[in-house]
């Protein structure tokens, strides 16, 4: 099959999971065509298969704002007409699916590729429930062949935001667990030896609430000696800060930035703290979980569905900050606990979230819409 792929480029879950999926299908054979505005983050080095092709955007005087849109629409139109694409995966409704299906429609009709849309979050629950971007949310959705959703919970949200006329297919994200084995810890680059080592990874935005994990980490630092290791970067970040400096912790945190092999990282840690408002699936998780790593989260959103409460990690309710410093004293004080609960999260990746059970369901919905015939608008 030829598919192209769009995306946001950035460090976050959906830009990670549409590059890991297009290597995944490359490396299975099929040809994967990228177009975006910059370098997807983890397709810098170059892949059999997989080709980019970057979007330009016009300066012109008249624009106040450059139409981005119209560009990315007019490349993936471009892109797909000179290579004969046949399936055009969109990750995130706005702008992405309604961008292809633009491109789509200015081709003719037995050239045009089949649209699939994959929801992440964010498209749904801020961006598409906004007045100003729900009805063209909706109709990105209706007029795409297929519509996909990383969990359960955002299927649902999906359904009741939006009263669709087509089904929302659940397909969860996944990971290439080879990434995560064979890594030697890092530890002693980050704390002393008699340390424990509690994380947390995110792009730090308001919905990752990165304060209480500064909250739960003094109230763990009181009872056990720790270190607190921050990755990632955004607009949270000196919320974070500030609030270290005002608990008088500010030295017993380092902040490492955006990091691209984040399987180095997680296997140092003891315990990742992840106490989102709310998580459309949870791939930090899913990732510490193939290190072994127990987890602590929250009982919301698709969290639930990658987390099994007490047996391969903790949930608490958002904001509890208590219980969520409770629970993780308990997990650090008892290392061979500590160590079932990584051994059953791990299972449970392999079990249910591995690439190749994953990828599978995606290369089997693209063969059945270029099998069906392509219907004509």
């Amino acid at each position: 099959m030829i598919i192209g792929v769009t995306c946001h480029p950035s460090a976050g879950g959906s830009g990670i999971l549409a590059t890991e999926l297009g290597i995944a299908l490359a490396e299975r054979g099929h040809t994967v065509h990228f177009v975006t505005f910059e370098p997807p983050f983890r397709l810098q080095e170059f892949r059999d298969n997989i080709f980019s092709h970057y979007v330009q955007l016009p300066s012109y005087p008249l624009f106040r704002f450059p139409p981005m849109s119209l560009a990315l629409a007019t490349k993936i139109s471009e892109i797909a007409e000179e290579f004969s694409v046949q399936i055009w995966h969109a990750h995130y409704a706005i702008p992405h699916a309604a961008c292809a299906l633009l491109a789509r429609d200015m081709m003719s009709a037995e050239s045009r590729f089949r649209v699939v849309t994959t929801l992440h979050g964010t498209d749904i629950t801020l961006v598409g429930s906004d007045p100003s971007f729900y009805r063209i949310t909706k109709y990105a959705m209706e007029q795409s062949e297929a519509v996909t959703a990383v969990s359960d919970w955002l299927n649902a949200e999906t359904r009741r935001e939006f009263n669709l006329d087509k089904p929302v297919r659940t397909i969860h994200n996944f990971l290439d667990v080879s990434k995560f084995d064979n890594h030697t810890p890092c530890r002693e680059k980050l704390a002393s030896p008699n340390e424990k080592i509690i994380m947390h990874v995110s792009n730090f935005r308001p919905v990752k609430r990165v304060t209480d994990v500064v909250r739960v980490f003094r109230r763990i630092n009181e009872e056990i000696p720790s270190r607190l290791i921050m990755v990632g970067e955004g607009p949270e970040r000196m919320s974070a800060v500030g609030v270290a400096k005002q608990l008088g912790i500010a030295d017993r945190i380092k902040y490492l930035g955006n990091q691209e092999n984040i399987e180095s990282l997680l296997p140092c840690a003891d315990l990742v703290i992840q106490p989102s408002e709310h998580e459309s699936f949870g791939l930090v998780p899913l990732e510490a979980m193939a290190c072994c790593v127990p987890v602590v989260g929250t009982r919301s959103g698709g969290i639930v569905e990658v987390i099994e409460d007490g047996v391969t990690g903790i949930l608490c309710e958002v904001g509890d900050i208590d219980a969520m410093a409770t629970r993780s004293i308990a997990i650090l004080s008892d290392p061979e606990a500590a160590q079932r609960m990584g051994q059953m999260g791990q299972h449970r990746v392999r079990e249910r979230f591995s690439r190749d059970r994953i990828v599978g369901q995606y290369e089997a919905l693209y063969e059945e819409l270029i099998s069906a015939p392509v219907a004509v608008k």
